[in-house]
């Protein structure tokens, strides 16, 4: 039996580490799977209010990055109705597309930066990023323009916004590291909620570019509690990346599984967050009660969110991702393809937002889990990248199946579905490498 299959009760490994045996074995695991120091281990805090102001800090800004990506399902259907409706479907995805691609695309080399330099001048340079793209959404009327604000600009403070947030748990938490993830990310769920709702209530108020700009207002007021409290515990450390140390992830069979698993999960999360309000629509409801699914599906994701933290330091995090993400392709096939009525769409929404929200709340920590301290940063980047490259095409793919079925949509739902499926059989495939056929193995 492995190392991570050990039962915790008889001094084994636990997730988090919390036994005495976890640091006499930090010695003897390799070195990607084990912190840098013994003193490391020993050192983290696990909890005290500094180590919950980070956490408070990661939430806003999380809140302000990936809460408001999660919302840009809302833009999809405005932009084909109003603002840009001599566009297809498929060219305005292109929109939310680069702005799901480049906020990914830039995780390596933010990822990079942290690891040489820490949160702050990152964290510092996103909240300026971010708040402009959105100021200057507001005033675009052009294709092009909402590209560059909103798919680019905007997308890239995301990026240094929340790649920072993330990276800094681990050097404040252990045992309770999933417990803090799974905190951090409902913030990404909130925002999911809130800014879907506001938005659409402000674009009938005061208009489109007055809500831009009441929302950039509030993320700047979020941003000045994110650049207060997120600190990292341990002091950067510059080095020099060798070709080799660069290319050293891809070399490692776990983190290769990840990766591709990781691919193929990010096409089927996605697709349902930016069509589920357009596919409700066709199907006969209303515009007003459609505007509140994402803003449900992202209510349900902050429980699971939370929920797959929680579990995650007790069970795996592995394991927890695994289930949570096979549970949510069977209701990609099986619930979301028959649900035509309002109901079975609103109970899709609901499922589907608590299953998937394991996909958020435990990403970092699969790295975590398997990488050396000081390339946390780096190799989280690596993920969001390969993300990035399904990210930029899931809609646009998903829009050229819609409309080469004569605008049906059971095969994008079935590809949503597949690409779930598969990325979580790769993510599982990691867990096998490491554990071995142990099912009741924590990892």
């Amino acid at each position: 039996m492995t190392k991570e299959a050990l039962d915790p009760e008889a001094g084994g490994i636990t997730e988090g580490g919390g036994t005495q045996a976890s640091s006499i074995t930090a010695f003897v695991q390799k070195p990607s799977e084990a912190p840098t120091s013994i003193e490391q281990i020993d050192s983290v805090p696990d909890g005290g209010l500094r180590a919950w102001l980070v956490v408070l800090g990661a939430w806003c800004g999380l809140f302000c990055s990936f809460g408001w990506l999660n919302s840009i399902g809302i833009f999809q259907s405005y932009y084909e109705t109003s603002l840009l409706p001599q566009y297809s479907a498929s060219t305005i995805a292109w929109i939310p597309s680069l702005e799901i691609f480049f906020t990914f695309a830039m995780s390596p080399v933010i990822g990079r930066l942290y690891d040489s330099f820490g949160p702050r001048y990152i964290i510092l340079g996103g909240s300026f990023l971010h708040v402009f793209g959105l100021m200057m959404a507001s005033i675009s009327s052009e294709y092009y323009q909402l590209l560059l604000s909103q798919g680019v600009c905007s997308a890239m403070g995301i990026c240094a916004i929340f790649q920072p947030s993330v990276s800094t748990i681990p050097s404040w938490f252990q045992r309770n590291r999933g417990a803090a993830y799974g905190i951090i990310s409902s913030g990404t769920s909130l925002g999911g909620v809130v800014f879907p709702i506001m938005v659409s209530q402000l674009i009938r108020r005061v208009g489109y570019a007055w809500s831009m700009r009441i929302s950039a207002f509030l993320i700047l007021v979020l941003l000045v509690i994110v650049n207060l409290t997120v600190k990292s515990r341990v002091p950067p450390q510059p080095q020099h990346m060798s070709r080799g140390t660069l290319l050293q992830p891809f070399r490692e069979v776990p983190m290769v599984l990840l990766l591709v698993g990781f691919f193929f999960l990010t096409f089927g999360v996605f697709i349902p967050i930016n069509y589920l309000v357009i596919q409700a629509i066709d199907e006969g409801m209303s515009d007003s009660l459609a505007q509140y699914l994402i803003a449900l599906l992202n209510a349900a994701s902050l429980f699971g969110r939370i929920i797959a933290g929680i579990l995650s330091d007790r069970i795996g995090t592995y394991n927890i991702l695994v289930t949570a993400c096979y549970l949510a392709g069977v209701l990609s096939l099986a619930l979301w393809i028959p649900a035509t009525s309002n109901a079975g769409i609103i109970m899709f929404s609901i499922l589907f937002g608590f299953a998937s929200g394991a996909y958020v709340a435990l990403a970092a920590a699969l790295v975590v889990r398997i990488s050396p301290s000081p390339e946390i940063g780096y190799r989280t980047g690596i993920l969001f990248l390969v993300g990035s490259v399904s990210g930029i095409t899931a809609s646009p793919i998903a829009g050229a199946i819609l409309q080469s079925r004569g605008g049906s949509y059971i095969g994008m739902q079935v590809f949503s579905g597949i690409t779930l499926l598969v990325g979580t059989t790769f993510v599982f495939g990691t867990r096998l490498y490491k554990t071995g056929l142990v099912l009741r193995a924590i990892f």
